[in-house]
């Protein structure tokens, strides 16, 4: 199916439900994203690979399992081995890296491409770790860490992992991060003076990720005019955050980009209606007057229309 300009609405009240199942499953959504890049995308040999490769680590963990209780009697092998199994698999033999060199390419957020490709963004990568590592019974989490999406690995039990869970940064390989790691990459996303909290370390949700996951596209898109695109994404954000302001203000911009003023009209009006009833000052008093300038000079278009 292909979509025209705006995205149909069964498509958008799919993805939601989707995306809000309490199912941990995220390829099914993340598939569904890659679709907007992709509109004739099927989705289901996609999801057999995913299954594949969690089968062949559950096998690596089975075998390494099996050494490890000739040496003790635990019964879990311990997390620091597990992780070191799926990065062996996924980063060595599977060959996944980040991509640095194309980092704004829309294929980087579209997870059949990150698996066809085996190069990503960190949450596209973390996502496929994920999804693997959930197959093959691995506790993994996501870490909706500032400006660079990080995992979590810990055991079933506090025996298991000790006091604290791994760190684990997929686009770089698979690499586990120190505390002072963290820090050192908080500095370098959000610049010297960013305070830095264990509580950024906090497990994310599956709704958490996957608005990441839309939010980085739309960046993407924005970048590259690719606005059809990236008011597509506002649509999927929308529709999962519908309290999220700035997801309308910047979905009547970019219908304004793309001449539909009706719709950019209709949506500048309510922004401004929100932001003065909830008497939001965040955007700032100078973005809300440019704001209002654009619905005069909205009114005066569709008036035309008319």
């Amino acid at each position: 199916m292909i979509y025209p300009l705006r995205m149909q609405r069964e498509f958008v009240d799919r993805f939601v439900l989707v995306a809000s199942s309490p199912e941990p499953d995220l390829a099914v959504a993340a598939l569904m994203i890659a679709r907007l890049e992709h509109p004739r995308l099927d989705a289901s040999p996609y999801l057999a690979r995913l299954d594949a490769m969690g089968t062949s680590v559950r096998a690596r963990l089975d075998a390494a399992l099996a050494a490890f209780h000739e040496q003790t009697d635990h019964v879990e092998l311990p997390v620091a081995d597990q992780v070191s199994i799926v990065n062996r698999y996924l980063f060595a033999e599977e060959g996944f890296a980040g991509n640095r060199e194309q980092y704004e390419d829309p294929r980087n957020s579209c997870l059949n491409d990150v698996l066809d490709r085996r190069t990503g963004i960190p949450i596209s990568l973390a996502v496929i770790y994920l999804e693997v590592g959930r197959r093959a019974g691995v506790r993994v989490e996501g870490v909706n860490f500032p400006g660079h999406f990080l995992l979590r690995a810990r055991g079933a039990s506090p025996e298991a992992y000790g006091h604290r869970p791994l760190i684990i940064d997929a686009f770089d390989r698979g690499a586990l991060l120190s505390e002072g790691d963290c820090r050192d990459l908080l500095r370098r996303q959000a610049g010297e003076e960013a305070p830095f909290s264990t509580r950024l370390l906090a497990a994310a949700t599956k709704k958490q990720i996957i608005v990441r996951m839309l939010l980085n596209l739309k960046h993407v898109y924005v970048h590259l005019h690719s606005f059809p695109q990236a008011r597509n994404v506002t649509e999927l954000l929308l529709a999962l955050t519908p309290s999220a302001l700035t997801e309308l203000r910047d979905r009547g911009l970019l219908a304004y980009h793309l001449n539909d003023f009706p719709a950019a009209l209709r949506d500048l009006e309510e922004y401004l209606r929100l932001v003065s009833s909830l008497d939001i000052n965040a955007p700032g008093r100078d973005e809300q007057s440019q704001i209002w300038e654009h619905v005069k000079a909205l009114r005066r278009r569709v008036a035309a229309l008319n």
